[in-house]
């Protein structure tokens, strides 16, 4: 059983600024006023396979600009160049606000990262790396789920942004969440799966690609804040409905136009996501925890560099780190936000000017309680003989390992139960110490 509460845009502006909108959130209960209760967490899934070598060039590695080509990222202090971050690693150029908070020691890397899965299948890859799970559907709820589960008796609250409540939050817990285009009811995994399908197809999986991610933009560049509607789904018992998606493409405009419209208007529309996530957060008894779905970020064809495609999804994703980071005000500083994918792209370019499904990954870790420091893990190279199976950026790092950390450290989640509860059977899996301050 769900409950809808639908808000106006003045609500929900309101609420970003922290202005007197109260969002009751069912079954709160009180709880001390303790340094892990001020803590937040907020978890970014960028769903498509975020190509982490363009989220994070590492434009000092010497077999770099020979993998990529054309669609690598210029070096650092030239046009359209990576924004560095030390002699090896940039940030994409369209990432300007991750840059500063890293300048700030705000926000860091882990370069070489992945889930236990290899199938490099979307669906299964996503539901791994949501489930928690060492294998594709070895969980029926969410990692993050049974982590609120595993803080002990206090209610804690969360919410996830998106039209569907995704797996990462389905479990015992219930969890708000929001939708600024309103609840659809729809069966959003379709994309997914159809791309799994035409994977390995020369024709019909770059065709495909190419009209989901051109629909995707279109929809992003036809988004304004003026036609935004809100709507809180408060989830009432276990065990929802999972969504893999969250954004349903919808129109058919020339990619294009579509790039360029959702260049002006797809950055605001982000940032104003943002800032309206961290308006509810800040509200007395809002959410502790969140969950934000992103997509489009599977880049078969014609990707780009510094512009383009990809660079036009970094550059929302910037954006909601911007207007999160802002909108919640002092709260950042007892705030981590961890964006992650369920996994890379190859490290060579293909024929059609993109990237295909690879294994390791950026995942970016941000907040102003991190702990000071550079790269999270080890960088594996990009020489011939390190790529993982003559092909992908090798995984250095477990993906549970670095969500255990920030879990242990942001919240306190003992090692016990990160390793037979959040993340079952995991024990061989030790938590990255070090993220938070």
């Amino acid at each position: 059983m769900t409950r809808l509460i639908a808000l106006t845009r003045r609500s929900a502006l309101a609420a970003a600024a922290g202005f007197g909108v109260s969002i009751s959130f069912l079954g709160r209960q009180a709880f001390a006023d303790t340094d892990v209760a001020k803590r937040k967490l907020v978890v970014i899934v960028c769903r498509g396979a975020m190509d982490g070598l363009s989220v994070s060039p590492p434009v000092g590695d010497s077999s770099y600009h020979g993998l990529r080509q054309e669609i690598a990222i210029a070096g650092f202090d030239q046009p359209g160049g990576a924004l560095k971050l030390d002699d090896t690693f940039g940030l994409h150029p369209k990432l300007t606000t991750v840059h500063a908070l890293s300048l700030k020691g705000q926000a860091r890397i882990a370069p070489a990262v992945a889930t236990p899965d290899r199938a490099r299948s979307h669906f299964e890859a996503q539901d791994v790396l949501e489930s928690g799970s060492s294998v594709v559907y070895g969980a029926s709820s969410g990692w993050l789920n049974r982590a609120m589960e595993a803080m002990g008796p206090r209610k804690i609250e969360a919410i996830s942004v998106g039209a569907q409540a995704p797996l990462i939050l389905r479990g015992k817990i219930e969890a708000a969440s929001w939708s600024p285009g309103g609840y659809k009811d729809r069966d959003s995994r379709l994309p997914g799966i159809l791309a799994d399908l035409y994977a390995h197809d020369p024709l019909l999986g770059p065709a495909l690609a190419t009209g989901l991610d051109t629909e995707a933009m279109a929809k992003m560049a036809t988004a304004s804040e003026a036609t935004m509607t809100p709507v809180i789904t408060q989830t009432v018992g276990p065990m929802q409905a999972d969504s893999m998606a969250t954004m349903q493409p919808q129109g058919g405009e020339p990619a294009a136009r579509a790039y360029a419209q959702a260049g002006r208007a797809g950055a605001q529309a982000a940032r104003t996501l943002g800032t309206t996530l961290a308006g509810f957060m800040n509200q007395p008894n809002g959410p502790q925890i969140a969950a934000i779905s992103i997509d489009g970020f599977d880049t078969h064809a014609n990707q780009g560099n510094a512009e383009g495609q990809l660079a036009n999804r970094l550059a929302y994703l910037d954006a909601v780190v911007d207007g999160l980071s802002t909108g919640l005000g002092p709260e950042w500083n007892n705030t981590v936000v961890v964006a992650a994918t369920e996994f890379g792209r190859t490290a060579r370019v293909n024929g059609t000017k993109g990237t295909d499904h690879g294994t390791a990954s950026t995942a970016l870790v941000l907040g102003g309680g991190l702990k000071r420091g550079g790269i999270i893990g080890d960088w594996p190279t990009l020489q011939q003989a390190r790529l993982f199976e003559n092909r992908d950026t090798a995984p250095t790092m477990d993906m549970r390992g670095l969500f255990k950390g920030v879990l242990a450290e942001q919240l306190g989640v003992s090692r016990r139960a990160l390793d037979t509860t959040v993340f079952p059977d995991s024990g061989a899996v030790a938590p990255t110490g070090g993220i938070v301050a």
